[in-house]
């Protein structure tokens, strides 16, 4: 049985840092699109940052949403089973609560497209004061 558990939101001010965790069982991440979405209030859900293989055995590639390139870093921990979103020089247009995802798609095959994953997290918020 596949588990996301999402950790380490809270409150920052503007030009702050936070690093969520996304600590997995019951599959491979390596071999998923694992994907790190945000949800803001009113609005629709979006993907910031994927981590995906290119094709088997190929190598994982980084993918980030325009808002978020250059402040925000996906990663991953084999050791721990666990993908990481360091997020730095926070802006209050972050807050949001932040999901954890993966699907079985390959990540250009539409990683920001929320329908195309199977499993979620259950979320942690984020916010940013100014």
């Amino acid at each position: 049985q596949v588990h996301l558990v999402e950790s380490g939101g809270g409150s920052v001010q503007a030009g702050g840092s936070l690093r969520l965790s996304c600590t997995t069982s019951g599959l491979t991440y390596s071999r998923f699109c694992m994907t790190w979405f945000r949800q803001a209030p009113g609005k629709e859900r979006e993907g910031v940052a994927a981590r995906g293989e290119v094709a088997l055995g190929g190598g994982q590639r980084l993918y980030y949403f325009d808002s978020v390139r250059g402040r925000f870093t996906i990663s991953a921990d084999d050791a721990n089973n666990t993908v990481y979103l360091q997020m730095d020089s926070l802006k209050p247009e972050d807050t949001a609560v932040y999901y954890c995802a993966a699907s079985t798609i390959r990540c250009y095959e539409g990683w920001r497209r929320s329908d195309k994953y199977r499993y979620w997290g259950q979320g942690t918020q984020v916010t940013v004061s100014s």
